[in-house]
């Protein structure tokens, strides 16, 4: 005879502590024990198995959300954000059953309830549960809706060993580009993305500016402007860019575009994980007469404006996992205890790919 476990009553979580001076370190989180109610109707208590460690968390601490579809976190509050885990518990009127796979935004916990309405079953699409954690469907969004890549394209990718730039430049190759060039701030992280990712070159310097990793490695002499690398990576210019960074490097992208160049803003790390700023501004100069005369699209992605992308990019994801084309780089860091540490790794840019706590 089988014996059913106990419900646990309590929850690990990571709270904020205290407001950061400038980025976040270990010092302003605590793990505390907190109260786990029961599941109501319409709820499920998922025990958590992974979650995301994100740069968003940076904005949302720094309390400057205008525009942002989640809500700022003060001294006190729990983290959030996107978790992998498994139904042990389901209250009346639950669609979901015990055992089931789900993903939710209710992470940086060990277990949490859940209104079942917004999770999600993950099915046996992916071969791991834990690629549910990847964000490579901003990429895919962005170069399929924003910036469609066409065959032969020459495409730009910036902070191209982040967790959205591990997968956006196989992805271009995989939908036509002739030549990926990456940016990075690491000349290690520059040489896994030309080994294992196949980026044909790679820039190098703050947050991927400045210096080259050109052909399949080698340092490709001293270091000079982004724009003047930049224009030796791509002597005949760029048709695609998709930023992570934003800064310098977009502004150099204007320059280097092509005619009818298309721009995919996801992400601007420049601002977000700058110490003098709160993690909501990023501003920087580009040259508006070249976007005119160029004839350049520049658009932001965001997931919500397109809700179709996120089950289309599972059906390819997993498809090119199962047959070798791609590979979802990311690196898990064991514990709940570490995901403070985690996060300050995850800024300080120590990590290739994503970054995911394994409970």
């Amino acid at each position: 005879m089988s014996i059913t476990p106990p419900l646990p009553r309590t929850a690990r979580e990571v709270r904020l502590v205290s407001a950061p001076q400038g980025l976040p370190t270990p010092a302003d989180f605590a793990v505390v024990e907190a109260p786990l109610p029961t599941p109501g109707p319409g709820q499920v208590l998922v025990q958590n198995r992974y979650f995301l460690v994100f740069p968003g968390l940076r904005t949302l601490i720094g309390g400057e959300v205008d525009g942002v579809p989640l809500p700022a976190l003060s001294s006190g509050d729990a983290l959030f954000g996107p978790a992998v885990g498994e139904v042990v518990a389901a209250g009346d009127g639950s669609p979901l059953r015990v055992g089931d796979t789900v993903t939710h935004l209710q992470g940086w916990r060990d277990h949490a309830v859940v209104d079942a309405a917004h999770c999600t079953p993950v099915g046996d699409t992916l071969p791991d549960p834990v690629a549910h954690l990847s964000q490579g469907s901003s990429a895919y969004g962005a170069l399929t809706r924003l910036a469609p890549v066409r065959t032969g394209d020459t495409v730009l990718v910036t902070g191209a060993a982040g967790a959205v730039g591990t997968l956006a430049g196989p992805v271009a190759r995989l939908l036509g580009a002739g030549r990926v060039i990456g940016t990075t701030r690491s000349p290690e992280k520059a040489g896994r993305l030309t080994a294992e990712l196949g980026y044909d070159a790679v820039l190098l310097g703050d947050r991927g500016g400045e210096g080259d990793l050109g052909g399949r490695g080698d340092l490709a002499g001293p270091r000079a402007s982004f724009a003047a690398q930049l224009a030796e990576a791509a002597p005949d210019g760029i048709d695609v860019l998709l930023d992570t960074v934003g800064g310098e490097q977009l502004a150099a992208a204007v320059g280097a575009a092509r005619h009818g160049a298309r721009f995919a803003l996801v992400g601007a790390l420049d601002g977000q994980l700058s110490a003098r700023r709160a993690g909501g501004s990023a501003p920087v100069e580009i040259d508006s007469f070249r976007i005119v005369v160029k004839g350049l699209s520049l658009r932001g992605y965001s997931g919500t404006d397109h809700p179709g992308v996120e089950e289309e990019w599972n059906g390819r994801f997993g498809a090119w996992l199962r047959s070798g084309e791609i590979t979802f780089p990311h690196a898990r860091v064991p514990g709940i205890v570490r995901a403070p540490q985690a996060l300050q790794e995850l800024f300080e840019g120590r990590h290739f790919g994503a970054v995911v706590v394994e409970l």
